[in-house]
């Protein structure tokens, strides 16, 4: 039977709300299809508002290929803004897809990509808005698998109850298999219910199903173990790896957004993983090993996309993207192709160290000079030693004289407070960096006319990196510490008015690092501030610290004993079931390591250190050079 569309409903509503295009779907490139003619149907969700929830590359991706399959349909839904959701459940309008206005419970997957963990109000939201029941125990045969994926869903402990299974790494081809496992299941009658699908699913999806599972605890509140409750059911739940990203050329037609969105072009992913050892960095960790997008495959999609889309920027997109193998043809070859058209590139993550002024200007030929940004993380020697984040100064210093000196007015730097170890003097550091960035500048360029800006960002320790071990710093140290720097900078008459400062404050942080290292018991904490209104915890006009403290309190969870404890080496961590391939004794090693500031070289370029990896997973890394140009386009 066909699913009646809820627009004529919605519609009546729109012209209440704020931005009310980022409802009405219909984007280039989006895809309706029918309904009856479809077997699978599957609801992909980014939990935030469209204007971030569009970009998102790993949607786009699912998105595509999964509407390339016979008989297999994809819609996206975006979480709304709380001024529809009022008139939604006064009117009984449930939660919608953007595509066709399709009811999110009639689909037979509601999958939910979380990049943050800040994103877990909003699904309960989306769940409740469906008329899906919030507890998988819950939900008849009648509801949709709800599914999460993304990087925080290499622990989704916290959600557990609230969603039926999770996937762990790269969706594409788990996505195709997860399909197949539910098709063949409905052509045989559905046998034994939703059990028997999950069930499919835990053995052939390679898909992690929280009800398989038991936690035990010991008396003083330790995870004493996490076990399968049923046979057939493995002891660890293993990463997805795509291993030839050349066959998985996503997306090929970019969504178009209708209304403005955070990111204006259109992006190609370079290379997947990273293997540069950051400690802090759970994406390069968990997204092992590095695979590189070959040039003539990169060159393809530049243009196939922007035919496709119209666009006019290329984002280069990977962790590190100056670090790809054959970076300088790429750059030199996509400057060639579109030079004398309006088409921009950008490379929007580049390490200090992996930078050259020829690629910039490679970069730069075609477009506008904006800016270049760079991320030291930390504000001293001792502690980028301790983060593995090998940049020196005089590489920093050296780096930004030659940008300012070619034209560049403009320097960005990244750093994070809070991180293991530090104390007040290495935040301090980040302002003297600062002023020996200006400088520089004025300096190189004989000129005043030279600026940066400083971005600091709380340190949160991620499950899956060497700091799982480590003791958060409170919000107290934290915001002690940017408000030495800040004064610091302020109180410099000769480079203060050169230098910006921005900042967030060290408490959504902490409700951060609640979430990302927390357990099943964490679930109600959701819950209880979802009840209480919490929404977009992620925007700061949103986000109520005081809200999540309440409930914390009302859940009987002390949110220091998830954050500002150290752990032990042998402690049951809430995702030690969940295999990210890296050896937990090398991870600890590691750790060791960063409190004896000792620096690991990237396995790339030197040889295998033993992470764990590539014998795990069955994979390998994956480089250039290749040797191979990228020739401009022969215009007919």
């Amino acid at each position: 039977m066909p699913v009646e569309s809820l627009f004529p409903r919605l519609e009546a509503l729109l012209p209440r709300v704020q931005k009310p295009i980022q409802y009405v779907g219909g984007e280039l490139n989006s895809t309706v299809k029918s309904w009856d003619e479809a077997t699978v149907r599957w609801a992909l969700m980014y939990p935030d508002a469209y204007e971030v929830g569009l970009p998102n590359q790993g949607v786009q991706i699912l998105y595509e290929i999964l509407n390339e399959m016979p008989e297999t349909l994809a819609e996206r839904t975006y979480a709304v803004w709380p001024d529809l959701e009022a008139l939604m459940r006064a009117e009984g309008v449930p939660q919608f897809t953007v595509d066709a206005h399709r009811p999110v419970r009639a689909f037979d997957v509601f999958g939910i990509s979380f990049s943050t963990e800040l994103g877990y109000t909003n699904m309960l939201t989306a769940l409740d808005l469906a008329g899906i029941p919030l507890d998988a125990a819950d939900r008849g045969e009648d509801d949709p698998i709800v599914l999460a994926g993304g990087h925080a869903a290499f622990n989704p402990e916290p959600i557990a109850a609230f969603i039926d299974a999770a996937v762990l790494g790269d969706g594409e081809q788990v996505a195709i298999a997860i399909t197949e496992v539910i098709r063949e299941w409905k052509a045989e009658g559905s046998p034994g219910g939703r059990d028997e699908l999950l069930m499919r699913l835990t053995e052939s999806g390679g898909v992690y199903v929280p009800r398989f599972y038991d936690v035990d605890y010991h008396p003083d509140g330790r995870i004493q173990r996490v076990a399968p409750n049923r046979s057939g059911v493995p002891w660890r739940v293993h990463k997805h790896t795509v291993m030839d990203l050349d066959e998985w050329p996503y997306p090929k037609k970019p969504l178009v957004p209708l209304a403005e969105t955070v990111h204006e072009r259109f992006s190609v992913e370079i290379f997947r993983g990273c293997t540069r050892g950051c400690r802090f960095c759970q994406a390069g960790m968990i997204t092992r090993p590095v695979r590189e997008r070959s040039i003539t495959t990169i060159g393809d999609m530049v243009e196939a996309g922007i035919k496709a889309s119209g666009f006019n920027e290329v984002g280069l997109l990977s962790l590190s993207s100056a670090d790809h193998s054959e970076i300088g043809e790429v750059a030199k070859g996509l400057a060639d192709r579109y030079e004398g058209t309006n088409t921009s590139l950008s490379l929007p993550s580049t390490r200090v160290d992996a930078f050259n002024i020829d690629l910039a200007n490679e970069f730069s030929r075609n477009g506008r000079r904006s800016g270049l940004t760079f991320a030291p993380e930390g504000g001293s020697e001792r502690m980028r030693k301790v983060i593995n984040k090998m940049v020196t100064e005089e590489d920093l210093i050296r780096t930004v004289t030659t940008a300012y000196s070619q034209g560049w007015r403009q320097v960005k730097l990244y750093f994070m407070c809070g991180l293991p170890t530090e104390e007040d003097v290495d935040v301090l550091g980040i302002a003297d960096l600062a002023r020996k960035v200006i400088k520089a500048g004025r300096e190189a360029t004989g000129s005043r006319d030279v600026r940066c800006t400083v971005s600091i960002g709380g340190f949160v320790p991620k499950p899956h990196t060497p700091f799982q071990w480590a003791a958060q710093a409170s919000h107290e140290v934290v915001d002690h510490r940017l408000k030495a720097l800040k004064d610091a900078l302020r109180g410099d008459k000769e480079y203060g008015r050169a230098i910006g400062l921005r900042y967030h404050d060290g408490k959504p942080s902490i409700v951060e690092g609640l979430l990302s290292r927390g357990d099943r018991r964490v679930g109600e904490v959701i819950r209880a501030v979802w009840q209480d209104g919490g929404r977009f915890d992620g925007w700061s006009e949103h986000f109520s610290y005081q809200r999540w403290m309440d409930a914390a309190a009302k859940a009987g969870v002390d949110v220091d004993w998830y954050t500002t404890r150290e752990r032990e080496e042998n402690e049951v961590l809430p995702w030690d079931h969940l295999d990210a391939g890296l050896d937990r004794e090398w991870l600890w090693q590691d750790w060791q390591d960063a409190v004896n500031d000792v620096e690991v070289e990237d396995c790339r370029w030197s040889p295998c250190y033993d992470c764990g990896v590539c014998p795990t997973m069955g994979t390998e890394i994956q480089i250039g050079p290749t040797g191979k140009k990228l020739l401009p386009l022969t215009v007919v």
